[in-house]
């Protein structure tokens, strides 16, 4: 049986890269007594697979993970509040599991049903935003077309990057209304006040970053942006359903 789960990163962990996350929950697994399958072959391992990977120092309330167990009945009931718990049960702080569902059968992994992120960018006090920054960047979206260079580790290409945007805008005193604030970041009085909303393309063919779309926004400007002025939270991740490819969370039920 397939499960997903879906868990926050925050705090000190922001820095923890993902291939220590995923040693992390092969060991919370196995303290949770989750009866999680194995590959089969000369060195099994477990079954699970990570949507996007998240970013060293960003945080994030949208994290998913897939699993496949062998369930017992008599030894694991099939109740997902049952298994949310014995896994919250062995967490870190800087780690909590917020949901958790069984799979339908044929249901895509979580890495190959990831199409789009949405994130909340903030500026430290330390960031030097030339002033009006908030009407250019309404502006900046505005545009029929953003053609931009986007490089790869092997190469590089003419993107326009308005066609994976899905939405981009300033939302005012952003921070102080979040529901985060010092649980994620921790150093909180050395962020400014609004914060940028964004809705980007994940999808493996089309990825990008929130830090890269607003490089590009202060490039227009003639500005340089420091990326260690970016405190950036990823508030949900989503899959595409449907004929029309609407977008909804990665745990979804009608």
């Amino acid at each position: 049986m397939k499960v997903r789960i879906r868990f926050s990163k925050y705090g000190a962990l922001r820095f923890i890269g993902h291939l220590d996350v995923m040693r992390y929950f092969q060991k919370a697994i196995r303290r949770a007594d989750i009866p999680i399958a194995y590959s089969e072959g000369f060195s099994p391992h477990q079954i699970m697979s990570f949507a996007a990977p998240l970013s060293v120092g960003h945080t994030s309330e949208g994290e998913y993970l897939d699993i496949e167990i062998v369930s017992e009945p008599a030894s694991f009931p099939e109740e997902k509040e049952v298994l949310k718990e014995r896994l919250q049960g062995v967490m870190v702080e800087g780690i909590s599991i917020l949901d958790v569902q069984f799979l339908p059968p044929g249901e895509k992994n979580a890495m190959a049903s990831v199409a789009a992120a949405a994130y909340l960018v903030f500026f430290r006090q330390s960031a030097s935003l030339p002033q009006g920054w908030q009407e250019k960047l309404a502006a900046f979206y505005g545009r029929e077309e953003i053609p931009v260079t986007k490089k790869t580790k092997k190469s590089e290409k003419q993107i326009n990057l308005k066609e994976s945007i899905y939405q981009l805008e300033v939302r005012k005193n952003a921070f102080k209304d979040s529901s985060f604030g010092d649980t994620f970041f921790g150093d909180s009085q050395d962020v400014l006040e609004d914060g940028v909303y964004m809705l980007l393309n994940a999808s493996s063919g089309g990825n990008i970053k929130p830090a890269f779309v607003l490089e590009c926004f202060f490039n227009t400007l003639g500005c340089e942006l420091m990326t260690s002025a970016l405190m950036v939270h990823r508030l949900q991740t989503y899959k595409r359903i449907g004929n029309e490819g609407e977008l909804v969370p990665l745990i979804w039920e009608k």
